[in-house]
């Protein structure tokens, strides 16, 4: 079978989605595209293999490349996946699809015009923390659920922000702590608890130079009558957790970011016994899960995997436009009522 070949557009996390391709064995690294010339130099000695661009035309005009990871600065993803497509190759997207529903929806558009297969790079529902948290929900065992709360507590220097130029600019970024590092646990928040109805929210500077902001805080009502809280920062010194809670009338999980810290059942045989065992193989983070089940990868990893899997057995890849539009609304509505000041609906 001839290996799908798998080029990469944007060299920054593009790495990790370069990295990836080369464990799979039915891919081939075929090409890397970027404008920067220092980064196209690294990668040549990275990738010897891989044919090298700092032309996209050139690119998508490869008979070689099948899927191209499209990993630009956010307001880009749109226009690059949309061409990708109409030249018939396969993307993969960054985080988030982009920075407006009405862009995000180009990319759903182009690829029902087109035929051409989309996913997007939200690799924390892959967290391995994340398959018992799911299956809980789906399977009622936490009850009725009516609370959640989450929290991205990170931390960044002012020259995270200087580098590129991009960052924490409204027309490339599209916002600031939450669009660009909390909108993966936006998309944890919906996918666990269900479609938004509405958001009241704040937003400030606390502590950056930047056009965008550095802190939200949220009140989020969903459609199910569950109400969460959600806070993201980039201000936390010197950066302390990714909070992922949900309450329900018969049980109670809380994690942090990869790693489960408490699991209560009130349905367990033995509450305490289950307990123990679930933060035994979920407490100390993917790498420490991953020993217990070598079956199964996460991170970035997983998304490039799954992606080449789909192309090679003409099925959908796991996280489509469909789905990652949603955290880009949710987004987009907590930058609005913070700006008027206002509860937002969200349809």
């Amino acid at each position: 079978m001839k290996k799908i070949g798998y080029a990469v557009l944007g060299l920054g996390i593009g790495l990790a989605h370069a990295d990836a391709v080369l464990t799979h064995p039915d891919a081939t690294l075929a090409a890397l595209c970027d404008i920067d010339p220092k980064k196209l130099e690294k990668a040549a000695g990275l990738y010897p293999g891989a044919k090298l661009y700092d032309d996209f035309e050139a690119l998508i005009a490869d008979e070689n490349v099948d899927i191209i990871s499209v990993c630009l600065p956010s307001h880009l993803h749109a226009d690059y996946a949309v061409r990708a497509m109409r030249a018939g190759k396969h993307v993969l997207i960054e985080k988030p699809l982009d920075i407006t529903p009405e862009r995000a929806a180009l990319i759903i558009e182009a690829a029902k015009e087109t035929g051409m297969r989309a996913g997007v790079v939200h690799q924390n529902r892959f967290n391995l923390n994340m398959y018992p948290i799911k299956e809980a929900v789906e399977n009622g065992r936490l009850g009725k659920l009516f609370l959640g709360t989450f929290a991205v507590k990170w931390y960044r220097e002012q020259k995270y922000y200087d580098r590129g130029g991009w960052r924490g600019t409204w027309e490339c970024d599209g916002g600031g702590s939450l669009m660009n590092q909390a909108v993966h646990t936006v998309d944890l928040m919906q996918w666990l608890m269900g479609d938004v109805e509405s958001v009241t929210s704040t937003m400030d500077i606390c502590h950056h130079k930047i056009d965008t902001e550095d802190m939200t805080a949220s009140l989020i009502k969903f459609k199910s009558g569950a109400t969460a809280t959600f806070v993201s920062t980039t201000c936390a010194y010197p950066g302390i957790s990714t909070e992922i809670m949900l309450y329900g009338t018969q049980g109670s999980i809380e994690a942090d970011a990869d790693m489960i810290r408490t699991w209560k059942m009130a349905d367990s045989d033995d509450e305490d016994e289950e307990e123990e065992e679930i933060l035994a193989r979920y407490g100390k983070g993917n790498r420490a899960a991953a020993k217990l089940e070598p079956g199964r990868s996460y991170g970035h990893e997983h998304v490039i995997h799954d992606m080449i899997e789909a192309v090679r057995d003409g099925r959908d890849p796991q996280v489509l436009p469909e789905e990652a539009i949603k955290s880009v609304r949710i987004v987009c509505s907590v930058y609005e009522s913070a700006r008027t000041k206002k509860t937002v609906f969200i349809p």
